[in-house]
């Protein structure tokens, strides 16, 4: 399981060097990353939306662990964010606000296999990506909230 783990954080590694994300940690099993803490915000959507489909497609190569296929389940949210490493002892580098809980509502209420992903995000990214609209759904401590999934690059 770690041999299998560590491949896939390696790999995804790789995909945030190569398309300009500051990976922020691992999460149990979830992997959080971030772009645009230069200021370019509109650079930073179009790198993050470019990671997430190139790491969907990354699993979606990898061999069934054990009798399961892993299915990826994305989200991606945009707006101000707060960095920085806290702690004397096991420190780590972190990432938090609004834009943060938001991005999490993302993935957590989407479904395997798809990027769902906010209005502002969308907005802000729409001139490179294909987005399919999931229309209005229920997100905790957001309430009805407007969604789409990232579907691919815009030709």
């Amino acid at each position: 399981m770690v041999e299998f783990l560590d491949g896939l954080v390696r790999a995804c590694d790789t995909l945030c060097q190569r398309y300009g994300a500051d990976k922020i940690k691992t999460i149990g099993d979830s992997y959080m990353a971030a772009a645009g803490f230069d200021g370019r915000q509109a650079e930073g959507a179009v790198a993050i939306g470019r990671l997430a489909l190139a790491m969907m497609e990354v699993i979606e190569q990898q061999p069934p662990l054990g009798d399961r296929k892993l299915r990826l389940r994305a989200g991606i949210h945009c707006g101000p964010a707060t960095a920085g490493v806290i702690g004397d002892t096991r420190f780590s580098y972190d990432v938090w606000g609004d834009a943060v809980n938001t991005a999490s509502r993302m993935e957590s209420h989407g479904e395997p296999g798809r990027i769902q992903v906010s209005e502002a995000f969308r907005d802000l990214a729409a001139d490179h990506f294909v987005f399919e609209e999931r229309g209005s759904t229920d997100i905790k401590s957001l309430g009805a909230t407007r969604t789409f999934f990232l579907v691919g690059p815009r030709d």
